[in-house]
């Protein structure tokens, strides 16, 4: 759906307000659908994100700060979505042997198995996006939003 339509407004006040307020849309889109899927689950957005950083990290424990650092949502409380984790056993949380300070975060057999029935949902997504738009469109959008981040 153009733009226009969705927000019913006629005109902008330059190409890059336009811009803006695409981003914004596509963004709260991309969000609703994930959390979508991720709904039966009762898992959210960020915590969905905490445990892909933590598969990523391929059975190393990381830190709160790594899992900050790493977030897509950089407003996120990592040390709160930890928690939740910690509680569903979706994760461990264990004080690390050579910093005491810092805490060792590890992603559990039950948050392991909880991503594997979530890939196929998840990707379906993807595939959604792949009737709209090819492989090489999505590169260029990629592209583009790389460089408008700068």
């Amino acid at each position: 759906m153009k733009l226009e339509e969705e927000i019913k407004q006629k005109t902008f006040s330059s190409p890059y307000q336009k811009l803006i307020l695409n981003v914004f849309v596509t963004s709260s889109w991309f969000g609703s659908e994930s959390t979508r899927v991720l709904k039966p689950y009762k898992i959210t957005l960020q915590q969905y994100n905490v445990l892909r950083i933590l598969r990523g990290q391929q059975g190393k424990p990381a830190s709160v700060g790594l899992i900050q650092e790493r977030m897509l949502d950089k407003n996120s409380n990592a040390s709160r979505l930890i928690d939740k984790l910690v509680l569903k056993k979706f994760v461990d949380r264990k004080p690390c042997p050579s910093d005491r300070r810092q805490m060792d975060i590890k992603i559990t057999g039950k948050g392991l198995e909880l991503l594997s029935i979530l890939d196929t949902p998840m990707q379906m997504l993807d595939r959604e996006l792949a009737e709209r738009l090819s492989e090489e469109d999505a590169l260029k959008v990629s592209d583009i939003l790389d460089r408008v981040r700068g």
